[in-house]
């Protein structure tokens, strides 16, 4: 037993432990594992080279911070039974267990309408019955329904450990040093007040740091032009990939992938939940890049040709800007690539696509950030902040893209 004590050397916070027994089982549990084989910034490392840290790490990096908030909250005298603590670390520590390859850029290409909370929530109420109900008030706690609702801040909050622990670990590993934030001096910051986490006076500096550097690491790394251009490209191939299959032709794949190639796995809907999570749960990384180098002679020139491009990173060319795309332009485009690349009418749109991406420094529907000031009172940051005020944070910034090949303009 004393083995189960484990302690991991995490080259962002040094050592962490792992603190209990049910802890320990998660963290061995195959599905847990899995998390090794999947990317924390999924193609990012395209632009970045250093970006090949996992959601495991990650998961760990969290569950490490929040046991420092319960610390610190502790030691302000709020009650926390070692049940609670319990629930908290392991509600963070699966916070991203239903996240699949290249994690967000596939999010809802393998099962539409099906966010990664979705199914990270499936999957911890499969591992809950499976311990004989012992992620009850974890699941209560993710779900934000856990009578004490300053847990629920922990895991999902503008402030979260979650992404405290992204910004300063994707900051490390990409090199992009406007991202790092004091964490350590944050969470000694934090406080409960009217069953909500606050943040103490003293840590308004602290705060405004931090939403500066999560503003800049979306335009600098998360929505990066060539990430964008990549992801588009990973998404256009499994969308071919699943019209090839749905058309007879027999492609290899795992038996995870190959579920969900089928037509009929498009949906969540309908699925037998412990198949969908079994499925799931066996699925990673190496899936797709061993298929992908496979399809590059599968006999369709499409899916043969979007592979090629994706293992050799002949990736699409990429526009960015802040009004959308002029129809006629997009059209143009769309014939030109039609005409040089010998493309059918129905091809054109794996090469030549639009859209948009997005940043916002309040994520809508999510706590504030409420500062604690010395008279009891709780306002939000922008009330108190000399930078922020309601409307700059909640702004959403759109900027368009357009992709097409680039050799079609040469």
């Amino acid at each position: 037993m004393t083995n189960r004590r484990k302690i991991i050397n995490d080259p962002v916070y040094g050592f962490i432990s792992i603190p209990n027994d049910l802890i320990y089982d998660l963290v061995g549990h195959a599905w847990f594992q899995r998390l090794r084989n999947i990317r924390q910034l999924g193609l990012t490392s395209l632009v970045y080279p250093g970006a090949v840290h996992t959601r495991f790490q990650h998961s760990l990096g969290a569950m490490y911070l929040t046991g420092q908030a319960v610390q610190t909250l502790r030691s302000k005298g709020t009650d926390i039974t070692a049940a609670e603590e319990e629930a908290v670390l392991a509600a963070i520590l699966l916070h991203d267990i239903g996240h699949g390859p290249f994690s967000h850029a596939l999010e809802h290409s393998l099962i539409e309408d099906m966010p990664h909370e979705a199914m990270s929530l499936l999957i911890m109420e499969e591992l809950s019955k499976a311990l004989g109900g012992r992620l009850n008030d974890a699941i209560a706690i993710f779900r934000g329904e856990y009578p004490r609702r300053f847990f629920h801040d922990l895991v999902t909050g503008q402030m979260d450990m979650d992404r405290m622990d992204y910004l300063r670990r994707d900051s490390f590993f990409t090199g992009v040093i406007e991202g790092s934030v004091g964490s350590d001096r944050i969470i000694r910051m934090l406080n409960v007040s009217d069953d909500r986490l606050v943040v103490d006076e003293k840590g308004i500096y602290s705060v405004e740091k931090f939403l500066i550097a999560r503003r800049m690491m979306y335009w600098q790394v998360y929505n990066h032009r060539t990430v964008v251009s990549a992801e588009k490209l990973l998404t256009s191939l499994l969308v071919r990939a699943r019209e090839v299959t749905g058309s007879g032709l027999r492609l290899f794949a795992s038996p995870a992938l190959a579920y969900f190639l089928e037509p009929r796995h498009n949906r969540a809907a309908g699925e037998e939940r412990a198949a969908l999570v079994g499925h799931f749960t066996s699925l990673d990384e190496s899936d797709i890049i061993s298929a992908t180098k496979v399809w590059m002679s599968c006999g369709d020139r499409v899916l043969e040709d979007l592979c090629r491009r994706f293992v050799n990173r002949d990736l699409l060319g990429i526009e960015l800007q802040k009004s959308p795309f002029d129809p006629a332009r997009v059209a143009e485009t769309a014939r030109t690539a039609q005409k040089k690349l010998g493309l059918d009418d129905d091809e054109v749109r794996f090469y030549v696509n639009t859209g948009d991406v997005y940043n916002q420094t309040y994520a809508p529907g999510t706590p504030e950030v409420r500062i604690l000031l010395k008279n009891g009172a709780t306002p939000d940051i922008t009330a108190v902040s000399d930078l922020f005020d309601k409307e700059v944070l909640s702004e959403k910034v759109t900027k368009y893209y357009l992709c097409y090949p680039k050799e079609i303009f040469k």
